[in-house]
Order: C-alpha cells, then sequence, then structure tokens
C-alpha cells in the first residue's frame, strides 16, 4: 500500500457531500461539536433546493391535521409510501419551520392568517398548509442558511470539487463495510485529494440531468446514487421518476419551471385553441397530482401534434399575479411573455427522483460510517410519486434525525488511507467522446424511459446503455479524471438502475406508466436493487 500523502489529504469528523438544504441542515446540527467538511460542486448556493419554488408543506394550520397530510401524501404515492416514514416526517414538519423561521428565513407574511404567514395550496393537498418565500421559497431558505453557514469556524465550504468515489475499507482491503471519506477531484487546481472522515453523508441531490429536458441544474447528475451502488448500498424505487408538468417552453429558457403554486391559485391548462381539457382526464383538474397532469399534458400533445401547451393565470387581477408570483412574472417578461396578459407555454420535464439510496429514518444506509439524506436516498416518503412540497420538509427532518445519529455515534480512527494513483494514466485526448456519449445517454433516456414507457423501448434503452457503459469504464480506466468524465460514469450507471427497476416493474403504479402493464396490482411492493445481486435485481 503506497505512503499516505499527507499534502493531499483533508481531515473532518464529518464529510458532507453536497450544498442543498439536506447537507446545510445537517452541517449546521453538527458544527457546534464537530468539525464539518462540506463539498459542493460549484459554489455554496448551486442546487435543487436554491431553484425549490413552491415552499415547504407542514402542519400549520388548526383546520389542517397530522393525519391530513398523512393521508394526502400516502395517496399521492400510489399504495408505496412508508407510512412510519410519512408519519416520522410529518411530524416534525412544525418543529423544522420553527427551526427555519428562527434562523431568519423571510417567509411570505399574512398577518390577517392565525400563523403569521401566507399559506398556499398545491397540487394533491387538501388544505394550504405550503409556507413560502413567494415564489424562491429555496433560494430564501438556501441564502439565509449558507450566510450561517459560512460564518460557522468549524464547517469549511470546498466549493469547485467534486467527489470521485468513496473511500471504504473494501477498496482498503480492510474487513467489514465502512466508509472513510472521499477521493475528490479539486476543480480549482486541478488534482485529486482524499478526503478523511469518520461520518460521511451522501446529500448530492437526483438525477434530473440523466434526462435531455429537465428543470434540474447541470449538478444533478445522480453522483451520490451511483457513488453508494458502487460502495455497496441497496437503491429503491428508481423507476419513479417525476415529471414536473409545467416546464416553460421557450427557445431561450434553460428549464425554467413554472410553479405547481400558479395552478394551486387557480390556473388552468388549456390547448393553443384555448380549450381546458384537465376536467377529461381527472375530476381534481389543475389540482391533480403532478403524474396525472403530466400524462394528460403528454397525451394531449401527442394527440394534437403539439410541441407545448398553456397555463393561464391572466383572469386574475394582474396585482395578484405580481404579488404571488414576481420571479415568473419578471423571467416571463424577459422573455417577451407577460402572463397578467397571455398564457404561459409549457411542457413536461423531468423534476425528481423519488428513489434513491434505501435508508432508515436516521439516514443509515447499508454501509457503517455512511448516510443519505435529501433526494438522493430513499426513505419510502415519495412513493411512486412525491406530493408537492414535501422533498424539502424531508431534507429538514431527517438532516436533523441523521446529525442527531451521528453525535451520539462514538469516535473512531479512520484507517491509513492511500493517495489517489492516476501514475498509469494519461491525459485525454478525445474530449468530443464524452460529450457525445452524454448527449447519446440523454436523449436514449427521453425516447425510451419517459412519460410513458413499453419494455421494448425499456429493453432498447437498457442495450445503449451497456454499450455507453463499457466505452465510459475504458475511458475512465486510461485518462485522468474531469468533472465532465466523473458526471458521465455516475449519469450512466443511475441510467441503468433507473432502466433496470423498470423492468422490473409489471404494472403501472404512480409515476411509472407501462403500456405493456396498464393495470395496477392488488400489492404494492417496492422496488429494491442489490450491487451483489444477479443482474434481474
Amino acid at each position: 500500500m503506497p505512503a499516505v500523502d499527507t499534502l493531499h489529504m483533508l481531515k473532518f469528523d464529518v464529510l458532507i457531500i453536497g450544498s442543498g438544504l439536506a447537507g446545510m441542515t445537517l452541517a449546521l446540527h453538527l458544527a457546534e461539536t464537530r468539525k464539518v467538511g462540506l463539498i459542493t460542486k460549484r459554489d455554496l448556493l448551486e442546487g435543487n433546493s436554491t431553484y425549490a419554488q413552491g415552499g415547504i408543506a407542514a402542519v400549520l394550520d388548526t383546520e389542517d391535521s397530522v393525519e391530513d397530510h398523512i393521508r394526502d401524501t400516502l395517496i399521492a404515492g400510489a399504495g408505496l409510501c412508508n407510512e412510519e416514514a410519512t408519519r416520522f416526517i410529518v411530524e416534525h414538519s412544525r418543529e423544522a419551520i420553527d427551526w427555519l423561521i428562527e434562523l431568519g428565513v423571510p417567509f411570505t407574511r399574512d398577518d390577517e392568517h392565525q400563523t403569521g404567514y401566507h399559506l398556499t395550496r398545491e397540487g394533491g393537498h387538501s388544505h394550504r398548509r405550503i409556507i413560502h418565500a413567494a415564489d424562491a421559497t429555496g433560494a430564501a431558505v438556501t441564502s439565509t442558511l449558507g450566510q450561517k453557514i459560512k460564518a460557522h469556524p468549524n464547517i469549511t465550504e470546498l466549493e469547485h470539487y467534486i467527489a470521485i468515489d468513496l473511500i471504504t475499507s473494501q477498496k482498503l482491503g480492510l474487513s467489514g463495510k465502512r466508509a472513510y471519506g472521499v477521493y475528490a477531484l479539486d476543480k480549482n487546481n486541478d488534482e485529486v485529494v482524499t478526503i478523511a472522515a469518520q461520518h460521511t453523508i451522501l446529500a448530492s441531490g437526483g438525477a434530473g440531468k440523466v434526462y435531455l429536458y429537465t428543470t434540474n441544474p447541470d449538478t444533478a447528475t445522480g453522483d451520490g446514487i451511483a457513488m453508494g451502488w458502487r460502495a455497496g448500498c441497496r437503491v429503491g424505487n428508481m423507476e419513479f421518476i417525476q415529471f414536473h408538468p409545467t416546464c416553460l417552453y421557450h427557445p431561450h429558457a434553460k428549464s425554467f419551471l413554472i410553479s405547481e403554486a400558479v395552478r394551486g391559485e387557480g390556473g388552468i391548462l388549456k390547448l393553443p385553441d384555448g380549450t381546458r381539457f384537465m376536467p377529461q382526464h381527472d375530476a381534481r383538474g389543475e389540482l391533480a397530482p403532478r403524474d396525472v397532469v403530466a400524462r394528460a399534458i403528454d397525451f394531449e400533445m401527442k394527440k394534437h401534434g403539439l410541441d407545448c401547451v398553456y397555463l393561464d393565470i391572466s383572469y386574475k387581477p394582474a396585482q395578484f399575479i405580481k404579488e404571488h408570483f414576481p420571479n415568473i412574472y419578471a423571467h416571463c417578461l424577459e422573455l417577451g411573455i407577460d402572463i397578467t396578459q397571455q398564457p404561459i407555454p409549457v411542457v413536461p420535464a423531468v423534476h425528481f427522483t423519488c428513489g434513491g439510496i434505501v435508508t432508515d429514518l436516521a439516514g443509515r444506509t447499508d454501509v457503517d460510517g455512511l448516510y443519505a439524506v435529501g433526494e438522493v436516498a430513499c426513505t419510502g416518503l415519495h412513493g411512486a410519486n412525491r406530493l408537492a412540497s414535501n422533498s424539502l420538509l424531508e431534507c429538514l427532518v431527517i438532516g436533523k434525525a441523521a446529525a442527531a445519529d451521528i453525535l451520539a455515534a462514538g469516535s473512531i480512527k479512520p484507517p491509513a488511507i492511500p493517495p489517489w494513483d492516476d501514475s498509469r494514466v494519461t491525459d485525454p485526448d478525445e474530449e468530443v467522446v464524452i460529450s457525445h456519449n452524454w448527449d447519446e445517454l440523454r436523449r436514449a433516456m427521453w425516447d425510451y424511459v419517459g412519460i410513458v414507457r413499453t419494455n421494448k423501448r425499456l429493453e432498447r434503452a437498457l442495450h445503449r446503455i451497456d454499450l455507453l457503459k463499457g466505452e465510459i469504464d475504458e475511458y475512465y480506466s486510461h485518462f485522468h479524471v474531469s468533472n465532465d468524465l466523473i458526471e458521465l460514469r455516475n449519469l450512466v450507471q443511475t441510467a441503468e438502475l433507473i432502466v433496470r427497476s423498470a423492468l422490473l416493474r409489471k404494472e403501472s403504479r404512480g409515476l411509472h406508466y407501462s403500456r405493456d402493464y396498464p393495470n395496477l396490482l392488488p400489492e404494492a411492493t417496492e422496488t429494491v436493487l442489490t450491487p451483489d445481486a444477479p443482474r434481474g435485481g
């Protein structure tokens, strides 16, 4: 074993991979007594949490109840939610919001409401229970927490670092199954560093970039899911990819999300001729859960040969629209769309990864010392379809629970860890290979593993993925790592897990709709893949 290279080694009590709400929550709950390292691929505030518009679902109103929130979540999850996980997270919702308010998050006020805050309603919810900061809740929350993180002496932010792989006992030739940190590419200096930690947390978000069209930022490349899988973690329910029904359709807009709250406040979906179509698909109309709305839009677009449909809230007073949706109004206006006067062109786009690394309610994975929190994880809360605005709540509640578990754990001394060995690789000669494979993978996933699926499409996608995986693995083993290569390797692994999971589900449930199996099976079962199991699952 090579000697330890102390010049390229960092050590922390706790290492957090990802700077979204899950990672930030953990960092702040741990930092009083632990030395925390926080890896982020770009700037601290670049991630899915920052882009979240709608808000956070929580039981705050006396007319609402924990039981109602649980019921709404279970209904949206199409029978596949873990009821214990759902109850745990919902029961801690008020506590999570109180913590954010205490930290200074500027939620939108409403002095006439009993809570003092404005609560909105979104699809699938039976009550107004979404606390928000106008239409930019994620940005308000993460900027507030980000300031606290930057000011904390026990938190070290490693911006522009990308984790390559977990350092595990197996990789070190040791017995047991434990994580000891990661190898990461320091993009500032283009060198691989070793980061050792007693506890490692995957809080790296979802995998939207595995598809051609997504509301997610470019950082959502399935890194944590792929790393956890390679380290020996099970993954669950990866076939359930949520398509947000309303992404702005415009040649100069890169996947700009039109919040669910627009429909919650009365937005109507129409065909180009002005015909409203949602009541023909579901009695709840525009307030049906996202999977129903996305399939309805997909159906109407295919039926009429449309590039998009239209979301119209222009019949509401202009002042109401500007007050409730200032960012959406401003962004659309920049593109020549005045939403107070005209409908918004929209299409479905990949929005959320409902499955992920299997964890318990403290975020623990199958690997000792390794936790997964947020979109990267599968707690069972989201089932076959995530209820709107439950995701940030999950980050807060499970993040705090994971922090408590880590604080209660005894201290361990990490073993000697060898430096990253790239002595037998060379500089890549054709970067075009990476960009070509990236594009081919995302198009194959969009064409074959979309809102409506068939066995033939899925098998075709898996065949393409197998070929791409072989090419990427060969490239990875021969050349110096780069950000794009690391992400591509993770994307193709995550894509394989999505397709394999989809092939195992012989029914249509929630977000997974198969023409070959259009009916619902009487018993709801999770899809769980195990790394050392045969290819079938």
